[in-house]
């Protein structure tokens, strides 16, 4: 025999936790830079299709990192203005946000995910897969500021070490969150988060509709206004992606416009449900056609004051309904708490929505952030809580019992017959009861008694009392009430869906044949049975000697 080999299957060796706390700064890398080369992608190839480029590919390029470090919130200086000095940019495209928020979200999502095909990876702490992916980003972000300066739209350095970090920390954080199952740790916190989202989405779908009014009411502006920024069909492209980008921006002005603050156009203008007022400073743009004209406002705009009303009324209701079993103090306090997580969150809504556009008169342009979230607040106070204590109180309301109808009276079956001019009253059965016909027949029940044969007032022998007249004659079912003493009761008759039975039939025996009967045998005479022989004849003299011989003795 060969000698025997033994195989060792050794698992495959793994890092540990300081190799996953490095993969998922590498993932955090990763989404940095996919972010970065899909805008880099939509630049270049805007540029390419422009028939007169301005600018290299360095310049390119440097369009595109300053486009993706506004989406975080960054502001741009642009260097090159008409006046002279610079000019601050911070008004970002929220749309443009979406993409690095998903992204960080996706990586801390996957780094805290199970391995595949059954294979358990050694996985980071929540705490740490939220530093490392947010690390790993943050130093691709680092890279992009320090490329940007080169630039002719550099970087606010301030903004930079701000705004980055938050979005970047909250995004990572909500994708650890998801791939832990998004824990609560109570009731109540479960039902915070979803009111205060279900009334932002309801603002926010208000603000959008109220855009869309004002700009399809203004479309011969916006048309014109569109048609003279670019002249050649790749300018226009350009600028209608930029739309694309900014809806969610309008929809973000058109709620604080519903909301009482408005937004603001320059240092002079503000644009509110009153009207306009001061002097706009507003740039031509095709999505600021939507701008409500100069002058008081007329009932139209007034319309919007119902998008806060819906918004609160469903945040109530929402905590309302699932508040049957709390307390007054537990409701109130969540249905705050709800109103407070939802005017945060339209507030940093508001301040990434606008921004500066430049110097002087165009500092300060959109929605104010503390005035927005402000007037969350006031409208769930006002509106939001009482609604919520109003469903729970109409929740845990007692239903009314329902009437119950009174039971119907017993069927009174006591008849009163007159016969033979005599009141007689009798108790007459329900219909279910079988009864004899003559019991049923009063007519029958007369001829019955005439062929008895037994008079009115005389006890009949079969059990009957017709004596008493106002004796019951039916008191008992077995005995013939008159006088037959043959009687057999017959009230229980087999029903019309029982079988009846077939009478027996008395068969008399067949007689046996003639092959079968034993043939008789010849016997003498039986002296018992047959009768003496005649006293003529020697049979008789015979006979009678013998006899006489046995009494002589001789």
């Amino acid at each position: 025999m060969g000698p025997v080999t033994h195989v060792t299957e050794h698992p495959l060796v793994q890092g540990g936790r300081s190799a996953a706390l490095a993969a998922a700064c590498v993932r955090g890398g990763v989404a940095a830079g996919l972010g970065l080369g899909a805008l880099a992608v939509l630049v270049i190839a805007a540029w390419i299709s422009s028939p007169f480029p301005d600018g290299g590919p360095d310049d390119v390029l440097h369009a595109a990192t300053g486009l993706w470090l506004l989406a975080h919130g960054v502001d741009l200086i642009r260097t090159d203005t008409l006046s002279g000095p610079p000019a601050p940019l911070g008004v970002a495209p929220l749309l443009l946000t979406a993409l690095p928020v998903w992204l960080v979200h996706r990586a801390a999502r996957d780094t805290l995910a199970p391995g595949t095909a059954g294979r358990d990876r050694p996985r980071p702490s929540p705490s740490g897969a939220i530093a490392s992916v947010a690390g790993g980003y943050l130093l691709v972000t680092a890279a992009v500021v320090l490329y940007s300066e080169s630039g002719p739209l550099p970087a606010d350095l301030v903004t930079a070490g701000l705004w980055p970090p938050a979005v970047v920390a909250g995004a990572a954080g909500a994708g650890v969150w998801t791939a832990l199952g998004r824990p609560f740790p109570g009731q109540r916190w479960v039902v915070l988060p979803r009111a205060a989202g279900l009334g932002l989405v309801t603002l926010l779908a208000g603000g959008a509709t109220a855009a869309a009014v004002s700009l399809v009411r203004h479309a011969d502006r916006a048309q014109a206004v569109f048609l003279g920024l670019a002249g050649e069909w790749s300018g226009r492209a350009a600028v209608l992606l930029l739309v694309l980008a900014l809806l969610p921006n309008a929809a973000v002005w058109g709620a604080s416009y519903g909301l009482g603050p408005g937004f603001a156009l320059g240092t002079g203008a503000l644009a509110t449900p009153l009207g306009l007022t001061g002097d706009p400073a507003v740039p031509p743009f095709p999505l600021l056609a939507a701008v409500p004209a100069e002058g008081p406002g007329g009932w139209l705009p007034w319309t919007t004051a119902t998008v806060p009303l819906a918004a609160a009324v469903l945040l109530g209701h929402r905590v309302g309904r699932s508040a049957r079993t709390w307390t007054v103090r537990d409701t109130a306090l969540t249905a705050l708490g709800a109103v407070g997580a939802c005017g945060a969150a339209a507030a940093a809504l508001a301040g990434a929505a606008g921004g500066p556009l430049g110097t002087g008169r165009l500092s300060a342009f959109g929605p104010v952030w503390w005035q927005t979230g402000g007037a969350v607040l006031l409208w769930g106070v006002c509106v939001g809580v009482p609604v919520a204590l109003g469903v729970r109180a109409w929740g845990r309301r007692v239903p009314r019992a329902e009437r119950v109808p009174a039971p119907a009276a017993a069927p009174d079956f006591t008849t009163e017959e007159t016969e033979t001019g005599a009141a007689a009253g009798r108790k007459l059965l329900p219909g279910w009861v079988r009864r004899p016909a003559w019991s049923r027949n009063p007519s029958l029940a007369r001829v019955r008694f005439r062929r008895t044969g037994a008079a009115v007032g005389t006890p009949a022998p079969g059990g009957g009392s017709h004596g008493d007249p106002y004796a019951d004659p039916y008191a008992d079912p077995y005995g013939d009430p008159f006088g037959d003493t043959g009687y057999e009761p017959y009230d229980f008759l087999p029903a019309a869906w029982e079988p009846t039975p077939e009478p027996e039939r008395k068969t008399e025996p067949e007689p046996e044949p003639e092959w079968k009967a034993e043939p008789r045998k010849e016997t003498g005479p039986d002296p018992k049975t047959d009768p003496a022989p005649d006293s003529e004849g020697p049979g008789a003299l015979k006979g009678a000697g013998e006899e006489t011989k046995g009494r002589t003795g001789g």
